[in-house]
């Protein structure tokens, strides 16, 4: 009965806070007196509480929570209150009873939101309480610590509090808490990945937990900066979630379209209408990579050598973790064009086994630059050449291998040794066609690259399928730009539309002329033609064939050297202009975007299928794996596909009844149904009558034909 009494009294009073709350925020000057009695009624039960801290208190827990709510309408009475409850938890954090520390907490953010906290020591209190192993407290401060980081920085950056964090999280980082170090690296990850802080000094930050003997900070670390699956399945998972929310939005429009007006479905339209917005707001957003961290590392060359060697002696690691490693230092080596000369000999240990080998292909690829002298690779592209390219290889394996190659070639033009990239060539003439495509593009790559390692034949025709003037690439050698880059392209269309617009004011006023000496300039041009005609006609009488032919090269071969000629007149010409543009004209968005324009429209050629060499910083498997034809399925595939096929299917067969009962039915039908004695007399029974057995075959047979036609 006193337990019951207890329980009742608990109520009434938890219920006299909640109405005195609300009181004292309509009116605090006439509830004052009663404020400063549950004021005094707090400290009181503090006291008693510090003596037992682990002991449970839901009464003081509600008046922290109401002290909390009216703690802006008494900030001279209340000024220590927040700094108390700072204490209490530093002290007796991981003592306190679980609900207490969760009301505490909140009641800490509350008076964070009013204003009356400072953010940078309420923040490394609940990083510190990180600590703690409760899990439900820790996602609470979490998400607290991002909303209130990304408010502090909402309007313009405050770098004094977010250096003081970054600093804090640092030494978070070494704590002896995994739980800890792995929260506070979360907390920068989704900083950085939200567009709060993307400074050099947040990515520096989380480059430190690579190099941790923790296996998950490290992990996590390596998904930052190579944006893994895992990420990609949570965007899906958004997407999905944005559909559900344009499905409630439409589905509360066309409630309220006809239903009767109230307040409250007003309120969830209007709710679901903001989601729509903001999703949608979000979707329009440029899409933030997590590569593009990897430019702002400060030291990135002694950062690879350490993950290197963390890498060689890592051999009780999970292989999925040793991948990402190789994929983060392949890609911090090529984009930086680093030194790291045993990585290639390391990746092409695992050239010889069949598990993951398209993704040792990439990492070799990735990190491939210019500067890596081709005594470090060759060994890596003959391993290649003989694990994937032979006669007794599948086409698969050979188009792999061709396209590995050519892609580590983009990027280093002198890895391959002059006779491999011969053989290699041969290829072009293979019965398979992706062997054929990789073949090909690796001989338009070296049409680019480097012509003079190409034999004539393959080299194309000159000044169209590659660059006559181009030098023979050698190790070190590195191409100064003497303008800037696709400017001679938009000084080019300049001229071009200059000349347009002078020739179209030339015919306008010559067009009358034009009209009336049409008839003269056309029996002219004939009587020209029928004398020249007549002229080579007598020409070609005196001259043999065969002097003909040779007569036909050199003058083919003297037009196409003129044409060269005169194309790189027309280039030098573009290029000085270029130079004077660059050094005299200032360059708006719109000439930027025309360059990106023609760069495009130059990218293929209509006369010799000329493309482009991609040497992206990132490489994607598919840019290695060819597009493979379907196979042809033998009996037992297709089978297999035509039993799947049937699963959760009715039998075949007539149904029965008709799809809508109420639907009447045809005269075929209804004919049918009716008593063969009623249509004794009808006229199709007396035309049927006399006739014999052929008669009425071939009726049949009449009577199929005009149906079916």
């Amino acid at each position: 009965f006193q337990s019951l009494m207890s329980k009742a009294a608990r109520k009434e009073g938890l219920a006299s806070l909640a109405e005195l709350q609300n009181l004292i925020k309509r009116d605090s000057e006439s509830y004052s007196d009663e404020f400063h009695q549950q004021l005094l009624h707090y400290k009181s039960t503090l006291d008693i509480f510090k003596l037992r801290p682990s002991a449970s208190s839901e009464e003081l827990g509600h008046l922290v929570q109401f002290l909390a709510a009216v703690a802006h309408c008494f900030p001279r009475e209340l000024k220590t209150f927040p700094d108390e409850l700072v204490g209490l938890l530093e002290e007796h954090g991981e003592a306190l009873d679980p609900d207490l520390r969760q009301a505490l907490c909140r009641s800490l953010i509350m008076l964070r939101n009013k204003g009356m906290v400072k953010s940078s020591s309420l923040l490394e209190l609940f990083f510190k309480l990180f600590r703690v192993p409760d899990k439900l407290l820790r996602e609470t401060l979490y998400r607290h610590i991002i909303n209130d980081i990304r408010q502090i920085n909402k309007r313009q950056k405050n770098n004094a509090v977010n250096k003081s964090l970054q600093n804090f999280m640092f030494v978070m980082l070494k704590d002896s808490s995994v739980i800890a170090a792995k929260k506070s690296l979360d907390a920068m990850v989704e900083l950085y990945t939200k567009g709060v802080w993307t400074d050099d000094k947040t990515v520096n930050v989380i480059a430190t937990a690579l190099l941790s003997d923790r296996p998950k900070l490290m992990a996590t670390a390596l998904r930052f900066f190579l944006k893994s699956n895992d990420e990609l399945e949570e965007e899906a998972m958004q997407a999905d979630e944005d559909e559900d929310i344009e499905t409630e939005y439409k589905s509360l429009l066309m409630a309220n379209e006809h239903n009767k007006k109230t307040a409250k479905r007003q309120r969830k339209r209007d709710k679901a209408l903001r989601m729509l917005k903001k999703q949608e707001k979000k979707m329009k957003k440029a899409p933030s990579f997590n590569f593009a961290a990897l430019h702002l590392i400060n030291d990135p060359q002694s950062l690879a050598e350490k993950m290197f060697v963390k890498l060689k002696k890592s051999k009780t690691v999970k292989f999925e973790v040793r991948l990402m490693m190789m994929n983060f230092i392949s890609r911090l080596v090529g984009i930086h064009e680093l030194f790291v000369l045993e990585f290639y000999s390391f990746l092409q240990r695992y050239l010889n086994q069949r598990q993951n080998v398209t993704q040792i292909l990439m990492y070799l690829a990735q990190a491939a630059h210019p500067l890596v002298p081709s005594e470090c690779l060759v060994p890596a592209m003959r391993t290649i050449a003989n694990n994937f390219i032979s006669e007794r290889s599948p086409s698969e394996h050979i188009a792999v291998g061709i396209n590995a190659i050519r892609e580590i070639c983009v990027r280093c033009p002198l890895a391959i040794p002059p006779e491999l990239l011969e053989d290699l060539i041969q290829y072009d003439k293979h019965k398979n066609a992706s062997v054929v495509m990789s073949a090909r593009s690796l001989i338009q790559a070296y049409r680019e690259l480097n012509p003079h390692m190409l034999d004539r034949k393959h080299r194309g025709r000159p000044g169209v399928s590659f660059d006559t003037e181009q030098a023979e690439l050698v190790y070190g050698n590195e191409k100064v730009h003497q303008a800037i880059p696709g400017l001679e392209l938009l000084a080019e269309n300049m001229e071009r539309e200059d000349r347009e617009d002078d020739e179209d004011e030339e015919q306008e006023q010559e067009g009358e002329e034009e009209e009336d000496n049409e008839e003269e300039k056309h029996n002219d041009e004939d009587k020209d033609k029928q004398e020249s005609v007549v002229e080579e006609k007598k020409s070609y009488e005196r001259v043999s064939r065969r002097r003909l032919k040779k007569l036909k090269q050199q003058q083919r071969q003297q037009e196409d050297a003129e044409r060269r000629e005169l194309a790189a007149e027309e280039k030098k010409k573009h290029m000085e202009t270029a130079k004077g543009l660059s050094s005299t004209k200032i360059l708006t968005q719109e000439d930027f975007d025309k360059i990106r324009e023609l760069e495009a429209e130059k990218l293929i050629d209509p006369l010799s299928g000329k493309r482009a060499t991609d040497s992206n910083e990132i490489i994607d498997e598919l840019d290695i794996i060819p597009e493979l034809k379907k196979k042809k399925m033998n009996k037992e595939e297709r089978l297999e596909m035509v039993y799947a096929g049937r699963e959760g299917r009715g039998k075949y067969g007539a149904r029965k009844g008709r799809m809508n009962e109420q639907a009447s039915i045809s005269n075929k039908m209804k004919i049918k149904r009716k008593n063969p004695m009623m249509l004794k007399h009808s006229r199709t029974f007396r035309s049927k009558r006399g006739m014999s057995m052929n008669d009425r075959q071939r009726a049949g047979h009449k009577k199929n034909k005009r149906n079916k036609k």
